[in-house]
């Protein structure tokens, strides 16, 4: 058992193996920390495949600090679209802003200043900090709580106050000080090739002779997750409006999913309802006060899954006629279709234009 909690034995296994098996990836051929900074904030919630070509397209048109600070938010959004959680792309703007205001336009170089910018918590910090600035903080990512939780047989769940403190102290026990941002590199491409949540490559594990939940044939059994996900359901009418040779738009800017992005008029219901039921609803009556004809053109039903939330979405593609006067509620504008896909949008919305 001693030789399972041998972290500096565990640690020189796990260097030899990122040596011969680690991934090329492009942000790794830098120290330059606002490009490993552009990587991190993609890879929160992206796949490496996925992340690569969008970390191309935002490192080329914002190369530097300044050149993102002073972006339009709009064309920030747009290059993210298709990444989701536009939240990341919309803290990245304000903590940009923060180093141009707080630090000189100076990327900063300790883990708590880079821990005050705006959306960077404990992982994406001890990543830059050690991968950029040799500071020695070992990450914690789902990766490396998998990795962890492995080894050593942590039975606690990985979303408790116990099992998060238990899991940060082993982490920073196997961290190399002397290469901490290669060591932090080594555990997040272990975790993600080889001790996979789903079909762990165990016979190929470099540290299969230390892990105690291979030993006592736990290894499907951790990390223990004992956080339930509710999922909410939620009903959106989405109106594309075709009239004399424009359509509509409003963008959304409440405290919700994809604040800020573009979209065609919404009616959002508290249930399911099919077109005759919605025509009776008084926001239906708002958005299409006046019209005296209008015809549905098409209709496309589909189903958007988000970690918290799916939403069962229906698409209308109206035609009012041009001699019908129309004047949209306060809010909605109006462009020309060709210029639609030059605005920002979520996932689900590009799902329908694909379709147009």
């Amino acid at each position: 058992m001693t030789k399972r909690y041998n972290t500096s034995i565990i640690t020189a296994v796990l260097l030899n193996w990122y040596n011969e098996e680690g991934r090329d990836l492009p942000w790794r051929e830098t120290t330059d920390p606002y490009r490993i900074w552009i990587s991190e904030i993609i890879l929160q919630q992206t796949r490496v495949a996925q992340g690569k070509d969008y970390y191309f397209r935002l490192i080329e048109r914002f190369p530097n600090v300044e050149s993102l600070a002073i972006a339009e938010e709009n064309e920030i959004l747009k290059l993210w679209q298709g990444l989701g959680y536009y939240t990341r792309a919309r803290n990245m703007h304000t903590a940009a802003k923060q180093i141009m205001n707080n630090f000189n336009g100076i990327f900063p170089a300790t883990h708590s200043d880079i821990l005050s910018l705006k959306g960077i918590g404990e992982y994406t910090a001890a990543a830059i900090a050690s991968i950029a600035f040799n500071e020695p903080y070992a990450v914690v990512d789902g990766n490396v709580l998998r990795v962890i939780a492995r080894l050593f047989g942590i039975a606690l769940s990985i979303h408790s106050s116990e099992g998060k403190k238990a899991i940060k102290i082993l982490a920073q026990s196997l961290l190399d000080i002397k290469n901490p941002g290669r060591y932090n590199q080594a555990v997040m491409d272990f975790g993600a090739l080889i001790c996979t949540p789903a079909q762990p490559q165990c016979m190929r594990c470099v540290l299969q002779d230390y892990c105690i939940a291979f030993a006592e044939n736990r290894v499907n059994k951790l990390p223990v997750n004992n956080r339930k996900i509710t999922l909410k359901n939620r009903y959106f009418h989405y109106f594309h409006i075709q009239y004399n040779g424009s359509t509509f738009l409003h963008k959304r800017d409440e405290s919700d999913i994809w604040k800020n992005l573009f979209e065609f008029p919404l009616i959002e219901t508290a249930e399911s309802l099919d077109f005759t039921e919605l025509e009776k609803t008084e926001a239906f009556r708002r958005l299409f006060g006046g019209v005296s004809f209008l015809s549905v053109d098409q209709y496309i039903s589909v189903k958007h899954q988000l970690t918290h939330q799916s939403i069962h979405t229906r698409f209308y593609r109206i035609i009012i006629p041009d001699d019908i006067p129309y004047n949209p509620p306060v809010g909605i504008f109006t462009i020309k279709d060709e210029l639609l896909t030059d605005y920002p949008v979520s996932r689900l919305m590009h799902k329908y234009i694909e379709t147009i």
